[in-house]
């Protein structure tokens, strides 16, 4: 199980040095661009890459989660993260002003189905009092709550009050729900690292 972790937090780890070079290289404001607009940039393969390894890092920790005998929904929610990274990575957003295409849709939902697991499965795995659970469940709120001012100019664009990406720090919120969800997925990891740490699942068993 140990080479499982590993290997996954190798791939977070090389996900997130993608990341972290994509913007480097872009003139883009992270404040209000939200990260999906990355892809259309020179280094914009750096995107899908990111978010590839992401989801592979996810699936590697759900499997030590399944072998450490976590509840199944914790392992499933790990996985329905992971799936979703793939596809928010395999299915680009339209470029700004073009109207939803079949692309920019599977993207769009499958990050609100990302943002919404990932912050479940944290407040499971802390529920079931395993290492790091304090960190965990507050990860998982902060995420929640990130979550919600990244839903809301949606909401108020829905009911007719227009914003613009320069009226919100849209980057800014969609950023602290990413980083917080792979906090939360880097913890679900750690919490496996010992031994010791299996008997704290208990109350995750299926």
């Amino acid at each position: 199980m140990k080479g499982l972790l590993v290997s996954g937090f190798a791939a977070i780890g090389t996900g997130s040095g993608a990341m972290l070079t994509l913007h480097a290289g872009s003139d883009l404001d992270p404040l209000h661009s939200v990260i999906s607009e990355y892809v259309w940039q020179s280094a914009g393969w750096l995107l899908p890459t990111s978010l590839t390894l992401f989801a592979v890092g996810s699936a590697l920790i759900a499997e030590a989660a399944r072998r450490a005998g976590m509840n199944r929904w914790i392992v499933t929610l790990l996985l329905a993260w992971g799936t979703s990274m793939f596809l928010i990575g395999a299915f680009p957003t339209d470029r700004p002003g073009v109207p939803l295409s079949l692309s920019g849709g599977i993207h769009r939902y499958a990050a609100l189905a990302a943002f919404l697991v990932m912050p479940v499965a944290g407040l499971l795995l802390a529920q079931a009092k395993i290492r790091y659970a304090r960190a965990m469940r507050i990860l998982s709120c902060l995420a929640l709550g990130a979550l919600v001012l990244v839903v809301v100019p949606y909401v108020v664009r829905m009911i007719g009050i227009p914003l613009t990406n320069d009226d919100i720090p849209a980057g800014l919120t969609q950023r602290a729900v990413v980083i917080t969800e792979l906090g939360v997925l880097a913890l679900a990891g750690l919490s496996m690292l010992k031994p010791s740490a299996r008997r704290g699942v208990a109350p995750a068993l299926a």
